[in-house]
């Protein structure tokens, strides 16, 4: 659009003079007046795309002019009239119509006039309109992006056509050499050609035996070149080529599928709001539509031509040339990384533009388009993400079928190569898009909307019910009972952690989730866990005995409101121990990085980036693509990070890159020798600001963050000092205002949590205590119980306001680096029996500290969230405990560290882990019950239940370790992964009794009431979300056996056959489980996935990526992809289902003597409905 005009006056005073005579639209209009609501007639006349108005029809020079071009006119309501003045003028008044042209230009007022007539204004707006030239600017632009889209295929093209010309060049030299050869050839036989002979003619009998010879040898060379045929037919070469082909075919079909995906989304919904946005009253602007969208409409083009130059190819069959297409395709394909790069702000665009009702209206009205078949504008959006890995997939299989010796063997090679360099780049923006899909997952399921998981630095780290104790009264729990019906119901939740946020909120009969009015959002930053609830004098009355020891304490500490309490119980004491590592890791990480800025604040005086904080702001830490062993053990021990992820993924799959000694080694390395055996690169973090030690007092009127250390700080401590008085130090931050104080404080068992220690009654701060003080050996002789700590205040950071008393330590200041090591390593700690050297405190014992901390903490991760490998290595359990037992030795342990290393040995030390869940072995008792019940007495429900209860029980004995290295595709696959082949094993088993159980009965009803019956079962397992129960059921109706049974099928109802198709709709494996995987992650557990679809997850990841570089470093990426994939499955499986067992309902299921086989399924079927004559 033009934004400004040059002309001269004799230019305008010529095209008014045109106007006058040949405008449009000439006539007397009524102008608004800019300073006042006053209306002038004047005479208009348009011409072109210009508005010339005059003072009268006479005039000859006009008094103003409009350029109309990109305006936009619209009618307008008649201003608000006063009754005064004649019924005859307001009359006139009311059949005056009034339109408003606006323009696009900034700062251009728009111009209000007024006729006398509804038609004559209505013809004026349809002239103006027309002048605006709104549909040839429309035009133009969808010609200019053609036009841009034509230049790049020109341009490939003729990179093409310039391949070509050498191509030809290269094949005319060759021709004229061979040219020359076959002229030296001709010349050689001519020399040695004999003479010729006449020779006389040969006998008529020697003719007919060399006819019946030439017969003979025809026909030998026939019968050879058949066998050559057959045996070919059968080589592996043959073989190789037929899968090659059918590759080809498959990889057609895909990008049939794709190129109309992309159809879909161009056409159903970025054109469609593009014209939206242009509308009078848009619901989303053109600058949004483009963010969210980008350049998928030049990705649609571009894959269409290769499309068609794939069915192209296929006209050629059986030759099959790809590498060429490929050839022109891989120059074009980095609009990808633009549009993956850009996926991440799309969605959060698209996220917010949803809080626009009218937006939101038009897009499920989008979305109700048959064509999208119930997909949203997310799925479309992430379709492409998916189609690079696609086509190194293809490429891989198609050079596992491709000869070395094959003429596109190295261009195939290269075009992986490149796709695989580009994959490399995706990869970081495809997980984060995957973390945002699952974050607008669930605020989509819940009614009220979550605005906090909008922010694309809020990480989902685990789900699952829990329930939640209904009252908290003056810190004691209500008398109320485990194993009440009503607790169960009323106080179940469904419960949602962040990186930043926990969620709880209860599902309403329909499925919908609600967030709890009061504490159903909690902030991380201001929560406290506290592990085991404090008990009253008599510990058999306590909470902890009350509840199995299953509840933990959440205490929000919010800035403006009262603090409250949250109490949870979780179904086991494994799933307890996990909710509770993740908890305190996310809160060490939020405050680790709080004190990391004020590290950055108080050594600088230089004011901290913003980018800076916004990367510090987002918990999040740099991750690791490809790295050594050493390196990868460097950074689980590294003080300055403190990652989950990394550390769930090191904790899954280290197996595969190292063994569980060498950790372990690592660790007690760490805790012996910390200085030598932690990296320089994490202790400059420390050493770096050691000088810089001063005092931070804390501002009664501004807001600081000031941190209390039970554990004593790097400062002098006085002779008197006793383990009674609590040390209390502040750190000054000039961080947000709504935080307030942070405090740690520590405080033996008979002191106050509330005393502070004030210097002024310390003596000087020269003197020391010596270890062996008889106050301190005697305050601390009668706590020292592993199982008891002297601290009675809790490990975590407690937020708390501003304006409490501060001790002024004048003498005592503790650097940055110091307070940010004592808090990385968690605080809370109690005090220790003293120290002697200020130089000591200040460096040796922080980081002693600290890593001891850390080392507890992986043992603590590890214990809680992955016992199955003590359970199964007896040597490593063995070496823990040793390892345990020796830092418990150390004199210098501070009591929370005591009270921490206990707790990993009681854990460590159950031979039951506290697991009222049936095991694998349990199923097999259950089939010694007297009597078990057939298929009529049972109903559908109590079917669907045990099915459910049985499929859990074996899906959730798979240890994680044998989803590693693709162990069930290997030869020995029933030794290497015994659980997933009993889990396949099972699954047969049942899709065998269903489809046996049909084909018992003799008549045609029974059979289709059967049928019927089993479909209801399905269905009660899907509402269960045992969706492999539902697939166990569908494949077995789907067997030729039953499938065949044409007369059967029309007994069933169309009611049950419309159900069966939702069923396997849901289930179907069509574009690799979208819709199970859609389902699943808008269910909440307990559930049973297909666990088939995990190990076709797994396959691809590790048949896509090799374990190892080149250079020998380990692809860690791989190893986060295949542990995202575990943490998925172990999250269904740590969740149990409340059924309750029932012998006789799974003695039918198991029994199989019910079973019969294929074969003999197939002439059963045979005899009830015999093949129709041909």
């Amino acid at each position: 659009m033009q934004k400004s005009v040059r002309y001269n006056e004799g230019h305008a005073l010529y095209l008014a003079f045109l106007a006058r005579k040949e405008g449009t639209k000439r006539g007397f209009l009524s102008k608004k007046a800019a300073e006042a609501s006053r209306w002038h007639e004047k005479w208009f006349a348009l011409y072109q795309n210009v508005l010339f108005y005059f003072e009268g029809e006479q005039s000859g020079r006009p008094a103003g002019m409009y350029l109309l071009e990109g305006c936009s006119c619209e009618r307008t309501p008649a201003p608000p009239r006063t009754n005064a003045g004649p019924a005859g003028a307001r009359d006139a008044l009311d059949k005056q119509y009034y339109f408003t042209v606006l323009f696009g230009h900034e700062g251009q007022k728009p111009l209000e006039l007024r006729c006398e007539e509804e038609q004559a204004g209505k013809e004026w707006m349809e002239a103006i309109h027309q002048a605006s030239y709104a549909d040839i600017l429309i035009e133009r632009e969808v010609l200019m992006q053609k036009y841009i889209h034509l230049v790049q295929i020109v341009e490939t093209e003729k990179i093409a056509a310039n391949q070509l010309r050498h191509q030809l060049e290269d094949q005319d030299t060759e021709i004229e050499r061979l040219k020359s050869e076959i002229v030296a050839l001709n010349k050689t036989k001519e020399r040695m050609r004999p003479y010729h002979t006449h020779q006389e003619e040969e006998d008529p009998d020697i003719k007919k035996i060399k006819k019946v010879q030439s017969f003979m040898r025809g026909w030998l060379c026939r019968r050879k070149w058949k066998t050559i045929v057959q045996d070919y037919i059968c080589s592996p070469h043959a073989e190789s080529m037929r899968k090659r082909n059918q590759i080809v075919f498959t990889m057609v079909e895909a990008e049939s599928e794709y190129v109309h995906q992309l159809y879909i989304l161009v056409n159903g919904f970025l054109r469609p709001l593009r014209m939206a946005a242009s509308s009078k009253k848009p619901p989303i602007s053109h600058d949004d539509v483009s963010s969210i969208f980008l350049n998928s409409e030049t990705i649609m083009f571009l894959h269409e031509i290769f499309h068609q130059g794939l069915k192209a190819r296929l006209a050629n069959w059986p030759t099959l040339v790809l590498a060429d297409l490929f050839d022109i395709l891989l120059p074009m394909l980095n609009i990808y990384q633009e549009f993956v790069r850009n996926h991440q702000y799309s969605l959060q665009v698209l996220a917010n533009c949803k809080q626009n009702r009218d937006f939101d209206k038009l897009l499920k009205q989008y979305e109700g388009n048959p064509a999208c078949e119930g997909r949203m504008l997310e799925t479309f959006l992430t379709y492409p993400m998916f189609q690079i890995p696609r086509y190194i997939i293809t490429l891989h299989e198609l050079l596992a079928h491709t000869p070395h010796e094959h003429v596109e063997r190295k261009s195939l090679e290269f075009a992986k190569s490149k796709l695989e360099e580009l994959s490399r780049v995706m990869h970081d923006e495809v997980s984060d898009t995957e973390n945002i899909r699952k974050n607008l997952a669930i605020e989509r399921m819940i009614v009220e909307g979550c605005d906090i998981l909008l922010d694309t630095s809020q990480t989902f780290i685990r789900q699952g019910s829990l329930i939640q104790v209904p009252s908290v009264e003056r810190g004691k729990l209500s008398k109320v009972r485990l194993g009440s019906l009503s607790l169960k119901k009323e106080g179940e939740r469904q419960c949602f952690l962040f990186t930043k946020h926990f969620l709880i909120c209860t599902r309403s009969s329909g499925g919908k989730l609600h967030l709890l009015k009061t504490g159903g959002v909690l902030s991380l930053i201001q929560c406290t866990l506290i592990e085991e609830p404090d008990t009253s004098d008599d510990d058999t009355k306590g909470p902890g005995h009350m509840f199995g020891h299953l509840d933990f304490k959440i205490v929000v500490e919010p800035p403006d409101a009262a603090p409250f309490t949250v109490v949870l119980l979780a179904p086991s004491r494994q799933e307890k121990a996990a909710w509770m590592s993740d908890i305190s890791q996310c809160v060490d990480n939020i405050r680790c990085n709080g004190l990391m800025t004020i590290v950055f604040e108080e050594n600088s005086k230089v004011t901290v980036p913003h980018m800076i904080n916004k990367t510090l702001n987002s918990c999040k830490v740099p991750q690791i693509r490809y790295a050594s062993v050493e390196r990868l053990l460097e950074r689980l021990t590294d003080l300055r990070f403190l990652s989950i992820d990394f550390l769930n993924t090191f904790l899954h799959t280290y197996r595969i890159f190292t063994t569980a000694a060498v950790v372990l080694g690592k660790l007690s390395d760490i805790y012996k020798r910390p200085f030598t055996s932690i990296p320089v690169r994490s202790l400059e973090l420390f050493f770096a600001t050691s000088q810089n030690n001063r005092e931070h007092l804390v501002d009664g009127k501004s807001p600081r963050l000031c941190r209390k250390f039970s554990s004593p700080p790097p400062l002098a401590v006085s002779r008197t000092s006793s383990p009674v008085r609590a040390r209390k130090l502040s750190l000054t931050s000039s961080l947000n205002s709504r935080i307030g104080a942070l405090d740690l404080t520590t405080s033996s068992s008979s002191s106050s949590p509330t005393t502070v220690h004030s210097p002024a009654a310390s003596p000087p701060p020269h003197t020391a205590v010596p270890e062996s003080a008889p106050a301190d050996r005697a305050g601390d002789s009668t706590d020292m119980s592993p199982c008891r700590s002297p601290s009675t205040t809790p490990r975590h950071l407690r937020y708390r306001q501003p304006g409490g008393q501060v001790a002024d330590s004048t003498h005592c200041a503790v650097s940055p680096a110091s307070a940010f090591a004592i808090a990385t390593a968690a605080a809370g700690h109690g005090s220790p029996p003293g120290f002697n050297n200020e130089r000591t405190c200040d460096k040796e014992f922080i980081i002693r500290r600290t890593a001891t901390n850390r080392v507890l903490n992986v043992l603590r991760h590890w214990v809680s969230k992955h016992a199955q490998d003590f359970e199964l290595n007896n040597e490593l359990k063995m070496n823990v405990l040793n390892l345990l037992e020796e830092v418990l030795r150390d004199p210098d342990l501070l009591p929370q560290e005591r009270k921490a290393t206990a707790n990993i040995l009681r854990a460590l030390s159950q031979d039951d882990q506290d697991d009222i869940h049936l095991k694998l072995e349990d199923i097999i008792q259950m089939t010694d019950c007297p009597k078990a019940e057939c298929f009529e007495t049972l109903s559908a429900m109590e079917l669907a239940e045990q099915i459910t209860l049985l499929d859990h029980i074996v899906f959730r004995s798979i240890p994680y370790e044998e989803f590693l290295g693709q162990g069930w595709m290997k030869l020995d696959k029933n030794e290497r992964t015994p659980y997933i082949m009993k889990t396949s094993q099972h699954f047969n088993e049942m899709s065998n009794l269903v489809a046996s159980q049909i084909m018992n009965y003799a008549d045609i009803s029974s059979r289709a009431n059967a049928i019927e019956k089993w479909v209801a079962v399905a269905d009660i397992c899907r509402c269960l979300h045992n969706y492999n129960g539902v697939l166990e059921i569908t494949s077995a109706l789907n067997r030729s056996a039953i499938y065949r049974l044409k007369k059967t099928w029309t007994k069933v109802s169309k009611q049950t056959k419309a159900l069966m198709d939702k069923l396997q709709k849901t289930v179907s494996s069509e574009g690799r489980f979208k819709n199970l995987r859609e389902t699943l992650k808008n269910c909440n557990p307990p559930a049973v996935p297909y666990l088939g679809m995990y190990l076709t997850d797994l396959a691809f990841i590790e048949e896509g990526t090799p374990n190892f570089t080149e250079e020998g470093l380990v692809n860690f990426s791989k190893m986060r992809m295949i542990s995202h994939i575990i943490r998925e499955i172990r999250q269904f499986q740590q969740t149990a289902y409340r059924i309750d067992q029932q012998p006789k309902v799974i003695q039918y299921l198991l029994d199989k003597a019910l079973v019969i086989d294929e074969d003999t399924l197939y002439e059963l079927s045979l005899k009830i409905e015999p093949r129709l004559p041909a």
